[in-house]
């Protein structure tokens, strides 16, 4: 039997199946030294290009270089990362969704997803690795097409595949000189009409010192893949090749078909303020790359924190203290509660989450991670700690953002 019919009959199939099989809780000594290896969520990132904007060239160079957070995995395509942008449009929601279904976003991701090259022929390698299984193992459980093979694909389909994100960041600037004048002529009007020169003079100077920089507000829109019971049969059904059973009206119907999806989930205003006096020596350029990265950084913290699904899983790195590399550059704030989850193994190469404690965070103790590469750090610590029972605990467990328990946050 083809791969592709396995496919159909077991991907997201047979989630009862499993039940009441051998289950082994992933411990310390499961993990790498380094603790890293966990199923991360996947992103591509796109930017609204508005040719008229003031430095353009500047923004879409620093948007070029921006890595991707180490806590998804880069989901990086062949397309153009810009879309045109509607100046016309407030809510750019809808125009936004019609340009990445004319770009044909979503078939690319999932062309990446399954590897395929300039044949149009498709592999499970970034399957494999993404998803942490021996690949030795997986592919010996598809080729005799056994329950541990079908579970694994399930898993796959659910962990990884199913948690593809694409964020369109919109960014707006706005110039802290012509803020500064503004905030010069009320404060003159003011003083004139109250007969205070001293003020005026003090408000003046204030305005020149700090009037540098920029404020950069980005919106971020938020889309996932679209990736359920229904795409799997119909893409390993209809268009799945490999190099054991090539057809070319597979690779041209892969080419052409719209059937692959984006759901929209949700935007998110973030504001980035880049501080610089009058004594700083930072070009311009310099000010907006800055701002461009940090302003992208904050979208992406207050995007996890607003939507369950875009949340992502950080592992701790020990328990004495307990403690996560995690900090303000991700939007740790006083008050966070997070769940920690137990990683269980099952019996067929499949991953359990199990939500088993909650830890807070320490107020003492955030990690300001929020400088860029090339700036100091503002504190030797390089991790959060976190306050809660450690019983239970172990390095290598995931925790989650839950909530915030400051209501004045």
């Amino acid at each position: 039997m083809h791969l592709y019919l396995l496919c159909i009959i077991s991907l997201f199939s047979i989630s009862t199946s499993v039940n009441g099989q051998e289950k082994k809780v992933l411990r310390k000594q499961d993990f790498s030294e380094e603790i890293k290896d966990y199923k991360r969520s996947s992103l591509l990132l796109f930017m609204l290009e508005n040719q008229k904007a003031e430095h353009i060239d500047a923004i879409k160079s620093t948007f070029l270089q921006q890595k991707i957070p180490k806590k998804f995995n880069p989901h990086t395509t062949n397309l153009p990362p810009f879309i045109v942008s509607d100046s016309t449009i407030k809510d750019k929601t809808k125009h936004i969704s019609e340009q990445l279904k004319e770009l044909g976003v979503a078939r690319q991701i999932v062309a990446k997803w399954f590897n395929r090259n300039s044949k149009g022929v498709f592999n499970l390698d970034l399957v494999k690795q993404r998803g942490l299984y021996n690949a030795s193992d997986f592919d010996v459980q598809i080729a005799k097409q056994t329950l541990r093979g079908s579970a694994m694909l399930e898993d796959a389909g659910k962990h990884l595949i199913g948690n593809t994100f694409i964020i369109v960041n919109d960014y707006k600037y706005t110039n802290k000189e012509n803020v500064a004048k503004t905030v010069k002529l009320v404060a003159k009007v003011g003083s004139l009409l109250k007969g205070k020169g001293g003020e005026t003079a003090l408000t003046d100077n204030l305005a020149d010192t700090f009037g540098k920089g920029y404020f950069i507000q980005t919106t971020s829109y938020l889309f996932r893949l679209k990736w359920d019971q229904k795409a799997a049969n119909y893409f390993f059904g209809t268009l799945w090749v490999d190099e054991n059973n090539y057809d070319k009206e597979r690779v041209t119907d892969f080419d052409k078909t719209d059937f692959f999806t984006l759901e929209y989930v949700g935007q998110q205003n973030a504001l980035a303020d880049v501080f610089s006096t009058k004594y700083t020596k930072k070009t311009e350029e310099e000010l907006i790359s800055r701002a461009t990265i940090k302003a992208s950084n904050s979208a992406i913290s207050k995007l996890e924190r607003k939507f369950e699904v875009f949340r992502t899983k950080t592992p701790l790195i020990s328990i004495e203290p307990i403690a996560a590399k995690i900090g303000t550059k991700e939007g740790l704030k006083k008050g966070d509660r997070f769940e920690v989850l137990e990683q269980i193994l099952l019996e067929d190469g499949t991953i359990e989450y199990k939500s088993v404690a909650e830890i807070t965070v320490d107020k003492n103790n955030i990690w300001d991670n929020s400088y860029l590469p090339e700036e100091v750090p503002k504190s030797d610590s390089a991790h959060s700690i976190f306050k809660g029972n450690a019983k239970k605990l172990y390095p290598g467990m995931l925790i989650r953002f839950k909530k915030n328990l400051n209501i004045f946050k």
